[in-house]
């Protein structure tokens, strides 16, 4: 079959390289300073414990209100301009929370590098749809999520490392310096890839219709939130990990260090095997496949914590049973990704920024629910992802109506 021969490279893989390192800013700058909560709350609000989770909301809002305007601004200005816009309010809002004395200043500074950071998250997306489509496209956007799904595996272990050298305020200079060279290399390297005629006016009214329109839009909806509850599946597990394997199972953080990068390696391992499939087995298939995934998975994980068997007594059960669950998500984010913009690829930023500020939102969701229930088993987090995978399985059922649908009706 012609379609499933050898594509022809769509990107070069330095653009990818730099797509995926660009993507990384978002779960870099989200995750890097959780293991500092405690010391800055000593610092920044005087032992008040708790009060560094404003930070993250502030970060969370940030982002929220910068994806939702950036679509619509990077479809009126093309890629490169707002990209290297992002990246300098990232770069002084980083700055300001390394020299930030106070708690409030803090939080604004957080807010103008989320605004910044939010354009990394999502014209990298919409210039992945600008070249690519199809098998082509799920390749590289497979590669961009291996980053920004493993990013925030491995981002509290760098933060980590850093306090273990340094004072707290180290991680938002290298936030600073990671902002400078990717700066520096769009400047330098980076084209834009939506030419001046296909560009789309400007106007709130029309940001908002064409809001409107995606939401409306079953196929794009289905699949943006199979994409966001996936996020939410990850940050479950990342919300929760040091609550289960370090005070539950007993893990040391040298074991907790090893445990959280062997998992990093499935997961990098499943989005790599999904890049290769894509070019042999339909799209809609494999994520239908990748769903079946962790449907199993969550089911067997969710049974053997509420019967006991999964849990202190058996520490590598539920190692097993987690690396399932994060294998699956391999197969889930890039096509769902990539079937949410099959339609939309002269809006590809609205789309991308949609589903950005869907995708932060739940992800956060999760993380607010398992930091508000105490741990005795791992069922909280089984209970959670279970919730997820059962809303991307609807989510998923909508999708393949919503196709039937199109099927059937005759063409105008």
């Amino acid at each position: 079959m012609p379609a499933r021969s050898r594509p022809a490279p769509a990107m070069p893989f330095w653009m990818i390289a730099l797509l995926g390192l660009l993507t990384a800013i978002g779960p870099l700058a989200t995750d890097m300073y959780l293991p500092a909560f405690p010391v800055m709350d000593r610092e920044l609000v005087g032992g008040h414990a708790g009060s560094s989770q404003v930070t993250l909301a502030a970060w969370f809002a940030g982002l929220a209100v910068g994806q939702f305007s950036m679509g619509p601004i990077s479809d009126r200005l093309g890629r490169r301009v707002p990209l290297l816009g992002g990246l300098v309010f990232f770069i002084i809002g980083s700055v300001g929370c390394a020299l930030a004395g106070g708690f409030g200043l803090f939080c604004l500074c957080r807010f103008i590098a989320a605004l910044g950071g939010a354009a990394c998250a999502v014209i990298p997306r919409a210039i992945v749809r600008d070249v690519a489509t199809g098998a082509v496209g799920a390749r590289i956007m497979s590669q961009l999520m291996l980053v920004f799904g493993v990013m925030p595996i491995l981002a509290p272990s760098l933060g980590s490392l850093v306090l273990s050298f340094g004072h707290w305020r180290w991680i938002f200079w290298i936030a600073v310096g990671y902002g400078v060279l990717g700066l520096v290399t769009v400047i330098a390297s980076l084209p834009d890839t939506m030419p001046p005629e296909r560009r789309i006016a400007f106007s709130p009214t029309g940001m908002i219709s064409r809001y409107a329109g995606l939401v409306r839009e079953p196929v794009f909806m289905s699949s943006a939130l199979i994409n966001s509850f996936s996020s939410f599946v990850m940050f479950a597990y990342i919300t929760s990990a040091p609550m289960v394997f370090e005070h539950l199972l007993g893990f040391t953080p040298g074991q907790f260090g090893v445990f959280f990068g062997l998992n990093a390696g499935v997961f990098i391992a499943c989005a790599q095997v999904n890049g290769r499939l894509v070019h042999h087995i339909d799209l809609s298939r494999l994520l239908d496949y990748g769903i079946l995934a962790i449907v199993m998975a969550a089911c067997a994980c969710l049974v053997l914590s509420l019967t006991g068997v999964a849990g202190p007594a058996h520490p590598l059960l539920v190692c097993v049973l987690v690396g399932c669950i994060t294998g699956s998500l391999g197969f889930i984010g890039p096509n769902a990704t990539v079937l949410a913009f099959t339609h939309h690829g002269h809006q590809a930023g609205s789309a991308s920024a949609l589903m950005g500020t869907i995708q932060f939102s739940l992800a956060a969701g999760s993380g607010f629910i398992l930091g508000h229930v105490t741990f005795r088993s791992p069922t909280p987090l089984a209970v959670v992802v279970m919730g997820g995978v059962c809303c991307t399985v609807a989510c998923n059922i909508w999708r393949h109506a919503s196709a039937r649908r199109a099927r059937a009706t005759p063409a105008r």
